[in-house]
């Protein structure tokens, strides 16, 4: 009696688990806007908490300190946007020249697939049959009924009148409005909860430890700290890497006079971070960039300079500036791009390492969750 009662309580504990895992996980599809929205914000004040505390040590209240860091990083977050928005208004003016070398590309790319082609047919089709060029036979009932000089009879033409529906055309710009605004409504408060995360912190931090007692205390606040501390070099050593990738990009770009190396060194140095896809994603704006040129040998040198610093900050920068911290294995990592990717897309496949390491650290300091943070790291 004893044995069926635990087995019974066991399976109602397994599903009241499986159903609660399935919640989660359609709260966080059908909230990913919401979500997304607070764990950026959470990432950029990990990013300037650091500076928020450089200017705490000379005086400087936390209030004001972090109102004079949201304020640099929204006047930095202006001007880059405002020397990208001056660079692809240039890049506008060239599109003619880079849409006339496209044609080209895809004219000699056509041209060789015609010739292959050919090439097949004559390798493998004997050459008796070659020469013979077969003509459709005629109708009969064509033959019979028209004389070979008469023109062709074109069928009559029927106008045909088509009605637009103008509700679904009203609907599909409202829904697209509508996601779009949402977007935007929820970008916008990124700034006010960098602030108030900035400023709030440690009040809420010792709100929330004095609501504990005993051991729940001790674990609560060792745990923020290991999320906070994991979370921070992550995104701060990606950053820091970044900047490195750009500096390095921008300066092997003008070195050959790339064109707009202003604006695709950045772009391609910060691609580079995005996991196993980065190599690919780097190459992508360097290789835009020159297709006016016409120059295999611009082409070359951008695939294995491209190349190489990818390899040379995979795997030398990358394990001092992040890999020290973080401490997932690759399976983890793996399986965490696939599932944040199916949940928020391109977003997703950003956020997973730094939310994995997150919850990795909360495994690492809740002893009941010590086994699943060993499964988690390397």
């Amino acid at each position: 009696m004893v044995t069926q009662s635990t087995s019974a309580e066991k399976t109602y504990k397994v599903a009241v688990s499986i159903l609660a895992t399935a919640g989660g996980v359609a709260l966080l599809y059908y909230g990913q806007v919401f979500f997304i929205t607070v764990i950026i914000a959470f990432m950029i004040a990990f990013l300037l908490e650091p500076a928020v505390r450089l200017l705490m040590k000379i005086r400087i209240p936390r209030g004001l300190a972090s109102f004079l860091v949201c304020a640099l990083w929204l006047g930095c977050l202006y001007f880059a946007g405002l020397g990208l928005y001056i660079e692809g208004m240039a890049m506008a003016d060239d599109l003619p020249a880079y849409g006339v070398r496209i044609n080209q590309i895809v004219e000699s790319g056509a041209a060789r697939v015609d010739s292959f082609e050919k090439n097949v047919y004559r390798t493998l089709v004997p050459k008796r049959f070659q020469d013979q060029e077969p003509t459709p036979p005629e109708p009969a009932a064509a033959r019979g009924k028209r004389k070979p000089t008469d023109p062709p009879v074109a069928p009559p033409v029927q106008e045909v009148r088509l009605r637009q529906e103008p509700t679904a055309m009203v609907s599909y710009v409202y829904d697209y409005v509508h996601s779009f605004y949402s977007t935007l409504l929820m970008a916008s408060f990124i700034p006010f909860l960098v602030y108030f995360i900035l400023s709030w912190g440690d009040h809420l931090r010792s709100r929330l430890l004095f609501t504990l007692e005993g051991e729940p205390r001790y674990t609560v606040a060792k745990t923020l700290d290991g999320v906070g501390d994991m979370v921070r070099a992550y995104v701060v050593g990606n950053f820091l890497l970044g900047v490195l990738l750009s500096v390095a990009s921008v300066i092997m770009f003008a070195s050959v006079n790339l064109p707009y190396w202003q604006l695709v060194g950045p772009i391609s140095g910060f691609l580079s971070l995005v996991p196993y896809i980065g190599m690919p994603l780097a190459l992508i704006p360097p290789l835009i960039a020159a297709l006016p040129k016409n120059d295999p040998a611009l082409y070359l040198f951008l695939l294995v300079s491209v190349g190489l610093l990818h390899l040379f900050a995979l795997n030398l920068l990358y394990p001092k500036f992040v890999g020290s911290r973080v401490h997932l294995n690759p399976l983890a990592v793996t399986i965490a791009l696939m599932l944040w990717g199916i949940l928020w897309g391109g977003i997703g496949l950003l956020l997973a390492i730094p939310i994995t390491a997150g919850i990795k650290a909360i495994c690492d300091n809740v002893s009941g969750l010590k086994p699943y943070g060993r499964l988690l790291g390397d």
